[in-house]
């Protein structure tokens, strides 16, 4: 029995958004039900469009039209011009689907890219991105950014912060907890019976014995050692500069980094056009494409929609799909 659709937000209209759920939808409305939760009026012209009722039409109707679960926007869609009074909506199509997930009517959400600073500026949005809302929203303390591709997987225990707060905001408690959360979404998400983790240090060369800094020695240490004394095979802390190249990467599942670049940089230089973020900690799966909302391209037929492509399909690999 195959899993219910999967919920896709529309993402900020004004840029890439629309054209990428349409790509989607061609290349996958035979293999993966989704439905796309938006105004019909701001995807390209000439999309063939199905407003549904209940997103379990979805898989019914994919064949021919795109399914939408239809939210009127206020005005039309301006490629490259985020609109401040459409901000409120864009939020919205995102509540719909966690929704959807929350009643188990959806088997997985995908969001499109947001503009988080048009989102702050129209609709007073509190949150740096989609990771921190839908903790908010489900009560979790905290959730897990993982970046995934078949050619890596990568954690950043600490996320869209200054560069000069990471040192006071990795905390001991802060690691274990990215590491226990990192660990269960393996085992639970992508069925890895003994998941291998790979924690990165901080600081070069993890410190040197604290000749480069002491946050290895003080900090990820113990932690690594008290987990790895509960039955975890965790490795580190690694030395960041040589834990990417093809042999390294053999060694471990996932690589779990200090900070969002340590972490993003190697996915996005091995695999950038196939990268999905997915959230682990929350009760439903959630992926979304790994890039932004591409204003200066938006509407020009130029979007690439791998990433996305991606994403559904491991939003419904993860849910127990097969395509």
């Amino acid at each position: 029995m195959s899993p219910a659709p999967i919920a896709m937000s529309c993402g900020e209209p004004s840029g890439i958004g629309p054209e990428l759920a349409v790509d989607a939808w061609r290349q996958l409305r035979d293999t993966i039900p989704f439905a796309w939760i938006g105004d019909p009026d701001h995807l390209p012209e000439g999309t063939p469009t199905k407003p549904i009722e209940t997103l379990r039409d979805a898989a019914r109707v994919a064949a021919t039209a795109l399914p939408v679960l239809p939210l009127p926007f206020p005005g039309p869609r301006v490629p490259g011009v985020p609109q401040p009074t459409q901000a409120a909506q864009v939020v919205a199509s995102i509540a719909r689907a966690v929704d959807l997930a929350d009643m188990g009517h959806a088997s997985a959400i995908c969001t499109l890219p947001i503009h988080k600073k048009a989102l702050q500026d129209g609709a007073g949005f509190a949150f740096p991105g989609h990771t921190e809302y839908l903790a908010d929203r489900a009560g979790v303390r905290h959730v897990v950014m993982m970046l995934a591709s078949d050619t890596l997987r990568v954690v950043p225990a600490t996320i869209h912060i200054p560069l000069a707060q990471v040192h006071g905001a990795l905390t001991a408690d802060l690691l274990e907890s990215c590491l226990r959360i990192t660990h269960d979404g393996l085992v639970r998400r992508f069925r890895i019976a003994e998941p291998r983790l790979a924690v990165a240090g901080l600081n070069p060369h993890a410190g040197e014995g604290g000749k480069i800094g002491r946050e290895e020695i003080e900090i990820l240490v113990p932690v690594i050692e008290r987990l790895r004394a509960e039955g975890m095979e965790i490795a580190g802390p690694l030395s960041a500069d040589t834990m990417f190249h093809a042999a390294a990467r053999k060694s471990y599942d996932v690589a779990v980094a200090m900070y969002h670049d340590q972490a993003l940089i190697p996915i996005k230089t091995l695999d950038f056009d196939r990268g999905v973020n997915l959230t682990l900690g929350l009760p439903y799966i959630r992926t979304s494409p790994d890039h932004g909302t591409a204003l200066d391209i938006a509407g020009q037929g130029k979007a690439n929609p791998s990433s996305t492509i991606e994403a559904l399909k491991l939003a419904w690999r993860l849910a127990g799909g097969t395509a």
